[in-house]
């Protein structure tokens, strides 16, 4: 039987460097923007993780928008409505810019009953309680006489990403389809610079920007694209 030496301490190889961390910290946080940085990532990664979120930020979160619109005495998009400063056209695009926030996945119906003369906002919609107008102070349209009224429908549902108001078919006559953008992220910006973790200088530093449009915090958006991402690499 042969005994085995101990090895001494100070001839023991050198354990392993700690294998780093990886962390996310919000630099910057705003009204409807963020600034957040993901470090230190192994070399390389920074852009996969950044190209993947801000693909998934930009397509692939649920929002709500207006998709159609039902106007008293109005056949199409190209008609006037008399008492009213902007045609139909204009009203319609204006009508575009309502942000909305959905509490469920139910579509709704907005309705505007307006009188002359005065202005016309976004916070004069009725809206059902299924959603919330986020920017209400929005000009919809001036209504010159006291005896200009507008009666209005607004059709709202959730979906993703954008809906061009001709790729619409089927609508009953009276019925004029909107361009409806879902998505509630509106930019994503992304870069990577290089960090030092001990004595290795080529580790990943991913610096992401995101700005939306009110009705989700950029922090929220930024959630939940990632649990997106951990859904798809997990089938």
């Amino acid at each position: 039987m042969t005994l085995e030496t101990p090895l001494d301490p100070l001839d023991m190889p050198p354990a392993p460097p700690p294998v780093p961390v990886p962390e996310l910290t919000i630099e910057n946080e705003e009204e409807g923007y963020a600034r957040l940085v993901a470090e230190p990532l192994d070399p390389g990664y920074g852009t996969t993780l950044g190209n993947s979120l801000r693909r998934i930020l930009l397509s692939s979160l649920e929002g709500a928008a207006i998709t159609s619109v039902r106007i008293d005495q109005v056949q199409h998009e190209f008609s006037t409505i008399e008492g009213m400063q902007e045609d139909c056209t204009e009203f319609l695009l204006n009508v575009k810019e309502i942000r909305l926030k959905a509490v469920s996945n139910r579509p709704g119906t907005l309705t505007l009953d307006a009188e002359g003369p005065g202005e016309i906002t976004a916070g004069d919609l009725q809206v059902p309680a299924d959603f919330e107008v986020v920017n209400p102070s929005l000009h919809l349209a001036t209504l010159d006489g006291p005896e200009t009224r507008i009666n209005a429908e607004f059709h709202a549902q959730l979906k993703r990403g954008y809906t061009p108001a001709t790729e619409v078919e089927g609508m009953p006559i009276g019925v004029i389809p909107v361009d409806a953008v879902f998505s509630p992220v509106r930019k994503v910006n992304f870069h990577v610079e290089k960090v030092r973790v001990g004595q290795a200088t080529d580790f990943d530093r991913m610096v992401l920007e995101v700005w939306t449009d009110g009705t989700v915090a950029p922090v929220e958006a930024v959630g939940q694209a990632a649990a997106i991402l951990i859904d798809q690499f997990a089938l």
